[in-house]
């Protein structure tokens, strides 16, 4: 009997190791097809996580409109692309200049992808502009521009390709978000405001588009971090807000990100919330025990505050 079990074993992973692998594959496939042919609209096509998008899409034979602010940056990117790609199985992409953060040149380009391809079937809202420092210190005419970056930029792209999606009665509108959209984090008042602000109104456009089986889909991770910076190992501070904190900001790496956004799209999810379980936890404090969640924001405050700056 004992002999018979420790024979069962290894027969038992081996089988486990191989429906894990037929998954995978079936995935994989299942991923490629979701997108196979579909025009996909990505902005920001040359950070981090929009070079993996891109990626991720053009491996998966989608018709790709890759948006950004440098010219340079999207042809290097389109280099990288098509020396890596097989040609009979992908679509060369289309590259088109646009700066979010410049209203007046949205509707323009949104012109341009729907006379070169007719319709979007996907469209991929990644562009985002950072600023961080304390709120009297960060001008309006800043607070303006990352607005209009994160938040009108995003939703004057979304309006004028939507009315193509409600008439076709198809079409998905991905938001990457962040954390910020859901609680608020001290030295960045304008970029949470305009992470809230987003959110709230993918999620009421959600429901208003039900109807035309138009999908709306919100990924928020915490931060998108570089690719080679990984959180240290170790070092544990004993202050509950620096403990806090520090999990609240180890970012996720634009890899994985990018394949959430392709799992989103294929599975037509609603809402992701990319975060380990300090973040997560961190929301749910926020909701149901917001006093003790702003006592602990306020004590960091006052910590960084005691704190010299180096130089």
């Amino acid at each position: 009997m004992g002999v018979t079990a420790v024979l069962m074993l290894p027969l038992l992973l081996l089988g486990i190791s191989g429906l894990l692998f037929i998954y995978q594959e079936v995935s994989r496939l299942w991923s490629k097809s979701a997108v196979q042919n579909k025009v996909v609209v990505i902005t920001d096509a040359i950070s981090g996580l929009g070079k993996e998008c891109a990626r991720v899409f053009h491996t998966g034979g989608a018709r790709l409109v890759l948006c950004g602010k440098n010219w340079e940056t999207l042809q290097i990117l389109y280099d990288a692309l098509i020396s890596v790609a097989d040609p009979s199985k992908t679509f060369t992409p289309k590259l088109v200049l646009l700066d979010l953060s410049d209203i007046s040149c949205v509707q323009d380009v949104a012109k341009e992808v729907l006379d070169c391809y007719g319709c979007v079937d996907i469209l991929i809202n990644n562009a985002s502009m950072k600023v961080k420092g304390p709120a009297h210190k960060i001008s309006l005419e800043l607070d303006k521009k990352i607005m209009d970056a994160n938040y009108f930029g995003p939703i004057t792209l979304t309006k004028a390709l939507l009315p193509d999606m409600i008439s076709r009665r198809t079409g998905q509108i991905v938001l990457v978000n962040n954390i910020q959209g859901k609680l608020g984090i001290p030295f960045r008042t304008a970029y949470a405001a305009s992470k809230h602000a987003a959110l709230g109104f993918f999620d009421c456009l959600r429901a208003e588009v039900e109807e035309y089986d138009v999908v709306v889909s919100t990924v928020s991770p915490t931060f998108i971090r570089s690719y080679h910076i990984d959180p240290g190992q170790g070092n544990w501070e004993a202050s509950i807000w620096k403990f806090f904190f520090r999990k609240l900001t180890y970012g996720v790496h634009p890899v994985d990100v990018a394949e959430e956004v392709m799992r989103t799209v294929r599975r037509k999810k609603q809402e992701v919330f990319m975060a380990n379980p300090i973040p997560k936890a961190a929301v749910y404090i926020r909701t149901f025990f917001p006093e003790f969640f702003f006592a602990v924001v306020a004590c960091g405050v006052k910590e960084k505050l005691n704190v010299p700056e180096e130089g």
